[in-house]
């Protein structure tokens, strides 16, 4: 591709725009971001050719990739299909990488350039944000979920898979819907739980030095995602609301049970509790 533009370039457009470049797929990559820090450094460190801002950035432009957080991603996709009309760039592919689908569908649907967009979820992401924060060969053996393929043009859909298929991804296929429902249960409750741990840990053990002494290697790993940023993760719960609050439901529902079975000095009822969770590893370690 001649020209690729990413609006906002943070850590998955960061990351895309490396990937971009390192493997040949764009000879110009152009990025929108309202931070002029973040837009600062994302020329800084080579990740992006030159800033503009709408409409120029997306003139000429074979691609242009959606990278905000969700709860701005459907006007921004409005806006930008908007301007395709308006400059005729009927070919051009408009595609987003955010968490979340239903509203964003929703909300495009009748749009007469509906086919020219791709809803992607790209299975990747760090506690960390920020252009600074991007990395090489982020998306690599990661799942790409494509949403409501039926509603985007063959050509459009084809460039997608094409540019997911050279970060070596695998395409999965979902409806906005099933998509929203699956990620809150394996992706937004890793993270609610991650904060919630957080912050017992926090209202509990008032030493901070015994934290940093005590902390072992599961701790840090089971609130790593306590880490991530608000302004990414607050509108991916809001927008994904009921999914999350009743995955959420459910989770609560296990610690309770957990609660009961410790109550009852119960260590057959926890043994079964602990051994069921184990049958997670062997689904995580199918290849």
């Amino acid at each position: 591709m001649k020209k690729v533009t990413i609006i906002g370039v943070g850590l998955i457009g960061g990351s895309l725009a490396i990937a971009l470049r390192e493997k040949g797929l764009a000879e110009t990559i152009v990025g929108v971001e309202v931070s002029p820090q973040n837009a600062q450094k994302a020329l800084q460190l080579g990740l992006i050719d030159k800033i503009e801002q709408l409409p120029d950035a997306i003139l000429e432009s074979e691609l242009v990739v959606i990278t905000t957080p969700v709860d701005t991603t459907p006007l921004l996709a409005i806006k930008t299909l908007n301007l395709l009309k308006d400059n005729n760039q009927t070919g051009t592919v408009v595609m987003d990488m955010g968490s979340t689908k239903a509203e964003l569908c929703s909300v495009i649907e009748h749009h007469p350039l509906r086919g020219r967009f791709v809803a992607s979820h790209p299975m990747w992401g760090t506690e960390h944000s920020g252009p600074q924060s991007a990395v090489s060969g982020a998306f690599e053996g990661r799942v790409a979920v494509i949403c409501d393929r039926e509603l985007s043009d063959d050509n459009a859909l084809e460039l997608v898979e094409e540019l997911y298929a050279h970060l070596s991804m695998k395409m999965l296929y979902m409806s906005a819907e099933e998509q929203d429902l699956h990620t809150a249960y394996v992706s937004h409750i890793s993270h609610i739980t991650s904060f919630a741990l957080a912050l017992t840990v926090l209202e509990k053990e008032r030493e901070e030095d015994h934290i940093l002494d005590l902390a072992g290697g599961g701790f840090e790993s089971t609130v790593r995602l306590a880490k991530s940023s608000a302004k990414m993760w607050v509108p991916i719960f809001l927008e994904n609301k009921y999914n999350v609050l009743d995955v959420l439901r459910e989770n609560i529902h296990q610690l309770q049970i957990i609660r009961r079975l410790i109550e009852r000095d119960d260590a057959e009822g926890l043994i079964a509790a602990i051994e069921k969770a184990n049958k997670i590893g062997k689904i995580l370690n199918k290849s």
